[in-house]
């Protein structure tokens, strides 16, 4: 138990919507937090113990940079080099040629420990001459700083891609959310482009979702302008949420409120407003993999609103347990939901 509670803990401190919330930073974030703990007072007190160490100390998070890791690399290529001349002279010619063929293959395990270290801790990486490529498999949540100095947050069964030329014209699939760093000097615009739309910015946060035969866009901060496939455009306002659909040449605009039924995926968070309890384990399918099966088709009409953390899938489903008074059995890979006796 007390495991689960540092772990809520440890994923509140790193919640960047709990952050702004407890710095009171961002309007949207204010309210939705304001609003889940009224739902969940039985959390009241770990979130304001996590509000207090969030306001009380900084952190800093600093992005391990290319250049860095060139920097570590070549360090660890010079010391085994140097080692290797040390031996060339005390070691007789025949056994130096095993030994220098040995070390040379030491040297490339170390390298490519080091890189597949760095590579393996930012998710699934793929670099060629011309484009970069970030993967992530299901369940897993990936920070990434692009090197235009844009953070990006990948969800689970998520791809974003991007020429080396031009890395703030991104290619999504699945959900990432965006925190777009502005170029004054230039008024450098960001684009993220999937099947149905393409998002262009100068500087903003918001959150894009490409699943269920449609796109969803929701702004946070600053200002959106979307060029929809069909050749129309919108320009966003802060808290509106925007979602159209190429294959039925749909779009639909709302400002987020209580009444409004959306499902969203923001940084580290599941945010569900009279979303339904089908659409919510759909969202968990899509994430992590899951297949779900339902014993009472009445369970799917259950109506879920608040935020779950998504980086646990323990935590987020005994989450949606208490909220919906519903029981869920894992089975190798199959969710089962029962109503609860």
């Amino acid at each position: 138990m007390v495991n689960n509670k540092q772990s809520f803990l440890d994923l509140l401190l790193n919640d960047s919507s709990f952050i702004n919330w407890a710095k009171e930073c961002n309007q949207n974030d204010m309210e939705f937090w304001t609003t889940w703990i009224k739902n969940n007072p039985n959390k009241a007190e770990e979130v304001y113990n996590a509000k207090s160490i969030i306001t009380g100390i900084t952190f800093k998070k600093e992005p391990i940079t290319q250049e860095k890791i060139d920097l570590e690399l070549q360090t660890v290529l010079r010391l085994i080099e140097k080692k290797e001349q040390e031996r060339n002279e005390v070691i007789p010619l025949k056994r130096n040629f095993f030994r220098k063929t040995k070390n040379w293959i030491y040297a490339c395990s170390a390298a490519a420990a080091i890189l597949l270290f760095f590579i393996f801790s930012n998710g699934i990486t793929q670099i060629n001459s011309s484009e970069t490529i970030h993967k992530t498999g299901f369940g897993e949540i990936i920070d990434l700083k692009l090197p235009d100095g844009t953070s990006v947050v990948l969800n689970g069964n998520s791809e974003i891609k991007y020429s080396k030329g031009n890395p703030r014209n991104i290619e999504l699939k699945g959900e990432a959310y965006f925190k777009v760093k502005p170029i004054p000097s230039t008024k450098a615009k960001f684009w993220v482009n999937t099947k149905d739309l393409r998002v262009e910015v100068y500087g903003t946060q918001f959150h894009v979702n490409t699943r269920k035969m449609k796109t969803d866009v929701l702004l946070d901060e600053g200002s959106v302008h979307l060029i929809l496939d069909n050749g129309r455009t919108k320009e966003m306002v802060p808290g509106e949420l925007v979602s159209f659909s190429k294959a039925h040449n749909a779009i639909s605009h709302e400002k987020v409120t209580k009444e409004l039924s959306y499902s969203i995926w923001r940084d580290g968070t599941y945010v569900f407003n009279n979303t339904s309890l089908e659409e919510v384990m759909i969202n968990l399918k899509q994430a992590y993999g899951v297949n779900i099966e339902f014993n009472d088709e009445k369970l799917k009409k259950l109506v879920l609103t608040g935020g779950i953390p998504n980086q646990n899938l323990k935590i987020c489903l005994s989450a949606i347990e208490k909220s919906t008074g519903t029981k869920i059995v894992q089975k190798d890979n199959t969710l089962k939901l029962f109503k609860n006796q």
